[in-house]
């Protein structure tokens, strides 16, 4: 039995993990402050024995000593997220990022303990080099526009990580995420499927930001996990920087026309440019299209839900009463 100790493990992803590790026999603790993540993610798991959970952030580093040192390993989810969070307070998004990271690696080195860093695929920038291969270069916006904060916040995590790995000896991984998606993501900082699917259920217009034709690959959330589980289970993943996505690739206009047709909703499509849904001269990136040649390869990972099959989730996990009023 491991002994897992995940961060911000009370959101989307992290539920889900916690969940899967649960199944898995193992022992999981989970810490979180709520801020992003929801009680109501966890709480069909504080009845198992092999579960528990503190309600506190990160920073507070007499907790984490503790929780560091009672583990086996930590899965470190815990991050500001989302493009609307990330525009409209981007001291939080930084600060929490890049000091929560450096707590985590800083205990994990005191104990030993291996570290899975969660990454994303925003650290591509601007890059238009697709598919995106784990070493390809980056290419950031300027810091005028805090857009760019997340991107850059998260791949001043994995210098972090990787100088932890080369200069300490920490046995540390780090995965970039694309775009998962599945039940439980809510679309309150911005994430679009559960916006559009909120919108269409609720017969409201289904915003389109910008002219539609960004593409997206949005892997399912069970598959993300399983390809987690599976690096942290490898040693030959120790050091190594992997990214986890779907490649089935859709621009933002069609995922609309198709939730539309999931829920057979009269909504109408809408376009809006960036500069309302946001802020002036925004930038986005065309297209985040994933290479996952590395993770299959080493542990044989490759998704296996389609986007119909995550959405049909999505929209049943809604209707069955976890709907909250769409934001604009």
């Amino acid at each position: 039995m491991v002994r897992a100790l995940i961060t911000g493990g009370a959101g989307f992803i992290g539920s889900h993990l916690a969940e899967a590790l649960l199944k898995q026999g193992h022992q999981v603790t989970v810490i979180d402050n709520l801020s992003t993540g929801r009680f109501e993610n966890i709480e069909p798991l504080t009845s198992h024995p092999n579960f528990r959970f503190a309600i506190e952030t990160i920073a507070n580093t007499t907790v984490m000593d503790r929780l560091v040192s009672e583990c086996d390993v930590i899965y470190h989810l815990a991050a500001a997220v989302g493009v609307s969070l990330i525009v409209s307070n981007p001291i939080h998004v930084i600060e929490t990022n890049v000091g929560g990271t450096e707590i985590v690696l800083q205990t994990a080195r005191r104990y030993r303990k291996k570290v899975l860093i969660a990454s994303t695929s925003e650290v591509y920038g601007k890059g238009n080099h697709v598919p995106f291969s784990e070493d390809d270069d980056s290419i950031i916006g300027p810091t005028t526009k805090s857009r760019w904060s997340y991107a850059t916040s998260k791949a001043l995590d994995e210098f972090l990580a990787l100088a932890y790995y080369k200069e300490a000896g920490l046995p540390v991984v780090i995965f970039r995420l694309f775009n998962t998606v599945g039940p439980r993501q809510r679309g309150h900082y911005g994430m679009v499927i559960p916006r559009f699917v909120q919108w269409a259920l609720a017969g409201e217009p289904i915003r389109v930001y910008g002219d539609g034709q960004q593409s997206r690959c949005f892997a399912n959330v069970s598959d993300a996990v399983q390809a987690i589980i599976g690096l942290a289970e490898c040693e030959q993943a120790v050091g190594g920087v992997f990214n986890i996505g779907s490649q089935e690739e859709i621009t933002i206009l069609e995922l609309a026309h198709k939730v539309k047709a999931h829920t057979n909703s009269s909504s109408e499509i809408v376009l809006i440019p960036y500069q309302e849904a946001y802020e002036a001269g925004f930038e986005d990136m065309r297209r985040r299209i994933p290479d996952t040649t590395r993770i299959k390869q080493l542990i044989g990972w490759e998704p296996q839900k389609t986007l119909d099959q995550t959405l049909d989730e999505i929209i049943a996990y809604f209707r069955e009463g976890h709907n909250q009023p769409p934001t604009p």
